[in-house]
């Protein structure tokens, strides 16, 4: 199995794969590479419907020209818990930290949030994030107010009164709620607009679609929601030999 960076014409073979709706896995196969090393490509550079070979090729010579230069990080970072590989866990954040920016997420707060989520803690201080990403403390705090504003993130002091910002598990099902919610309120606006644009009439007719339409997607995202709220508060359960595989879930019996 071929090793290394992608070549410009194996971004080719992506772009071509995408363009036949291939699935990564298959498109990875036909390149001989992990599926997880496509779909890491594909997400850092636009996502499936908006990925192109040069633009990709481009963008990629450049991140690694900019790492180039970048000053070393702390010598007195500690290495990775659990054997994890530095180099495929910075890869992966990075990669996270591109979903949630093409999610709406602003840049500088999908750094932050991807961060928070790849501690083990779950919490992290202005220090650590200033040290970790390398920005100033500044931005770190702008992110974090903005995180906070939003319900992504609480803050705690701990035992020696520092302030830690912390993510919970409940943050994705509060964030699935706060969207239902905005949701129903653009239904309603827009079913408000049928009596004034008088009901019957073309404008009026395609509101009440939107109402409808909206109305439905969110009772559905707060019943979904509201039955798999479990999920994030249980651990999964280990494969036979006790790891866990990659993309694995766990079936109950």
């Amino acid at each position: 199995m071929p090793g290394g960076r992608l070549t410009q014409q194996e971004r080719q073979q992506i772009a071509l794969g995408l363009a036949d709706s291939l699935p990564y896995a298959e498109i990875a196969r036909r390149l001989e590479r992990p599926t997880s090393t496509i779909t890491r490509e594909v997400m850092r550079n636009g996502g499936p419907t908006a990925y192109r070979a040069e633009l990709a090729h481009r963008a990629t010579e450049r991140r690694a020209h900019r790492r180039r230069q970048t000053s070393p990080r702390d010598p007195q970072t500690p290495p990775q818990a659990y054997g994890r590989d530095a180099e495929a866990v910075r890869e992966y954040e990075e990669m996270l930290t591109t979903v949630f920016v093409q999610s709406g997420t602003p840049r500088m707060m999908a750094r932050v949030m991807a961060c928070l989520c790849l501690t083990d803690a779950g919490s992290i201080t202005a220090s650590e994030l200033v040290r970790r990403l390398q920005v100033s403390p500044a931005s770190i705090s702008k992110a974090v107010a903005f995180l906070d504003e939003q319900g992504m993130i609480r803050r705690e002091r701990d035992e020696r009164r520092r302030e830690r910002y912390v993510v919970d598990d409940d943050v994705w099902y509060e964030s699935m709620m706060a969207s239902a919610r905005g949701t129903a309120h653009v239904a309603e606006t827009a079913r408000q607009g049928v009596g004034i644009l008088v009901p019957g009439t073309p404008a009026a007719a395609r509101l009440e679609n939107i109402a409808r339409f909206l109305d439905f997607v969110s009772e559905s995202i707060s019943r979904a929601a509201e039955q798999a709220r479990e999920v994030l508060h249980t651990k999964p359960e280990p494969a036979s030999d006790g790891m866990a595989g990659p993309g694995e879930v766990p079936v109950k019996g």
